[in-house]
């Protein structure tokens, strides 16, 4: 079950980004830049009397939010950029006529095709961009035709059958020009789809030296027509490769990858940006399940391996940066030399833009895992058990009791005073959770002031160490416990922070603070059966904490008095025998075989000492 439209924009960062609406069957409605993500998307939903009605109407078809997280502005210019050329929402008006970023492709197979395409068909070919504007491909489709005199026609990959192939070459435009390629050998053509892919490489340096040797020798030839296509061939060429580094600064296909990591739902999230040609294209992202215990150097490697090897994978970039290390890259890389064909360097970059970036991506990883969050956190208020609904009916709670901690204490006039705690979650025990206390500033049996104490002792801490606060604080006793409790709250300024509540054995009476009469729930309700679940839980591990207390200084008073007898010999003998009755009724003979000849008489005598 999804969360509602409402509640994501409560949660988005006030951060730059790029937010994206999107209608009830997933439809791009508009994408739109912010330099705070809060404000701007929150703006849409608050006074409509700002908006025009053409944005009304948008509003009124908004299903879905979804923001991508930047740096800056101005990188959130040019995510929105690409995500409006390669969506097409309804509603925007920026860059509406570029479907998707031009490539140019060059076909598997005898006598390769060079052409213009915008759509990508994983069958062999290799393809060169994206570029940034159709442009400058046409430059460059252009420069291939003026500088090698090769084919270059806009051949979709529609009209291209599989079996046989591209169209026939008396079919292509060029042809009729008489400038077609088709007719040459095998050789020579190789060797000009060779230097076509060196252009497209962006080696360029060889083949301008190489077009100013051939205009030269053109030139002393006479051949001065030649000689000046040559010359136009090698400025459309240098001036197309200035434009393009100003566009692009940087020419690089590189994955970035980042994993984060949310351990209180127990999930992490793995989140890829694809660079291409300098260009941040889009974003990947998949929750990863069944993390107990794996650390980010396991996650990030399923992560990126799954990506790479599985449905998802796209073309191998030449750099793969990381937010974590791997726990073992070498499979990885070996397989990305496979498919690469040279090395593809894994690193993990610590400062630079590169490191701008792995920071870019783990908080949308910790967007992505906060929305998910949100998302089991409403699936589990679908499914709040009927006892925890009904508590707070009953009790008139301002909010689900869905977390309960109940105290109990245990003493025997007054010896050994512990307390408990027990906590239960969607009504029922995390035992997990379950705390003891030894009473340390009470003398006697005290309850009211035991239970302040530990009452004080627990949420002190809880303040402190910032842990999670319950719903609703439950004591094992009537007004007097209760009282102690509140006053206990009060002392460390945490009263309020949760409802607080006691529960009476003699009538199951249920007492809140500042009430002067109990609540009485009914005997047969399922929350009141909670409540009794929770405080005979309490009771009982108080009494086992009690009597394993008291064992203890049972045995250190009687048996670690006896000369010789230290607490090792002690623990021996009651493991052995279970029991100081059953010691006292042991011979002579009997102990000395079961602690040496000295310790054994020690203990019988003193023993026998006791009964005369």
């Amino acid at each position: 079950m999804s969360i509602s439209v409402q509640e994501k924009v409560d949660h988005l960062p006030q951060s730059p980004g790029v937010y994206q609406f999107k209608d009830s069957r997933g439809n791009h409605l508009y994408v739109g830049k912010a330099k705070r993500l809060k404000n701007r998307v929150r703006s849409y939903f608050q006074d409509s009397r700002n908006h025009d009605g053409r944005i009304k109407v948008m509003i009124s078809k908004i299903e879905d939010v979804e923001v991508i997280v930047t740096d800056s502005e101005a990188e959130a210019l040019i995510l929105e950029n690409n995500l409006i050329k390669k969506h097409q929402p309804r509603y925007n008006i920026m860059y509406r006529d570029d479907k998707s970023y031009p490539y140019i492709c060059i076909t598997k197979g005898h006598k390769p095709r060079v052409f213009p395409t915008r759509t990508v068909v994983r069958d062999g070919s290799r393809y060169f961009g994206p570029y940034d504007h159709v442009g400058h491909m046409r430059r460059m489709l252009e420069t291939i035709r003026k500088t090698f005199n090769l084919c270059t026609c806009a051949v979709s990959p529609k009209m291209i059958d599989k079996s046989k192939g591209a169209p026939k070459w008396h079919s292509c435009f060029d042809d009729y020009l008489q400038n077609c390629s088709g007719d040459w050998d095998d050789e020579k053509y190789n060797q000009a789809i060779e230097k076509v892919e060196r252009l497209l490489s962006g080696k360029t340096e060889g083949l301008i030296r190489e077009i100013k040797e051939e205009m030269q020798i053109a030139s002393d030839a006479l051949a001065f027509e030649e000689a000046a296509q040559l010359r136009d061939s090698m400025e459309s060429l240098v001036k197309y490769n200035k434009k393009m580094k100003i566009v692009d600064n940087k020419q690089v296909n590189r994955d970035v990858f980042a994993i984060d990591i949310e351990r209180e739902i127990g999930e992490a999230c793995g989140v890829l940006f694809k660079v291409r040609e300098g260009k941040l294209i889009g974003k990947f992202h998949r929750f990863l399940k069944n993390i107990e215990g794996k650390e980010q150097d396991l996650l990030i490697q399923s992560f990126t391996e799954d990506y790479y090897t599985g449905q998802f994978a796209g073309a191998i970039p030449d750099e793969v940066y990381l937010s974590h290390a791997m726990e073992n890259p070498e499979p990885l890389e070996e397989y990305l030399w496979e498919q690469h064909g040279k090395k593809v360097p894994i690193k993990v970059p610590k400062i630079g833009e590169k490191k701008q970036m792995i920071k870019m991506a783990i908080s949308n990883a910790k967007y992505k895992l906060g929305e998910r969050r949100l998302e089991k956190e409403k699936q589990q208020r679908d499914r709040i058990p009927q006892a925890v609904k009904d508590l707070k009916e009953y009790l008139r709670l301002k909010r689900l009791p869905r977390r309960i901690e109940c105290f109990d204490n245990s003493n025997t006039q007054g010896t050994d005073p512990v307390a408990s705690m027990v906590s239960f979650v969607d009504a029922q025990p995390r035992k997990s959770e379950y705390k003891r206390f030894k009473i340390k500033t009470v003398t006697g049996a005290d309850d009211y002031a035991s239970m302040k104490e530990v009452v004080k002792r627990r949420y002190s801490r809880v303040k402190k160490e910032k842990e999670q606060i319950p719903d609703l604080i439950l004591v094992d006793g009537g007004k007097g416990q209760l009282s102690a409790a509140v006053e206990g709250l009060k002392e460390i300024d945490f009263y309020g922070e949760c409802e607080v509540a006691g529960i009476a054995k003699r009538l199951e009476e249920v007492f809140l603070p500042g009430k002067v009469d109990p609540v009485m729930i009914p005997k047969t309700s399922v929350a009141l059966k909670l409540l009794q679940q929770a405080r005979d839980e309490a009771h009982r591990f108080a009494i086992n904490y009690h009597r394993k207390k008291r064992s203890k200084r049972t045995l250190k008073t009687e048996l670690t008095e006896i000369n010789g007898v230290g607490d090792k010999t002690a623990q021996k003998l009651l493991k052995e025998f279970g029991s100081i009755k059953k010691i006292k009724a042991l011979g002579e003979q009997e102990l000395i075989n079961a602690v040496g000849a000295s310790v054994g008489s020690s203990v019988f005598n003193y023993f026998q000492q006791q009964q005369d």
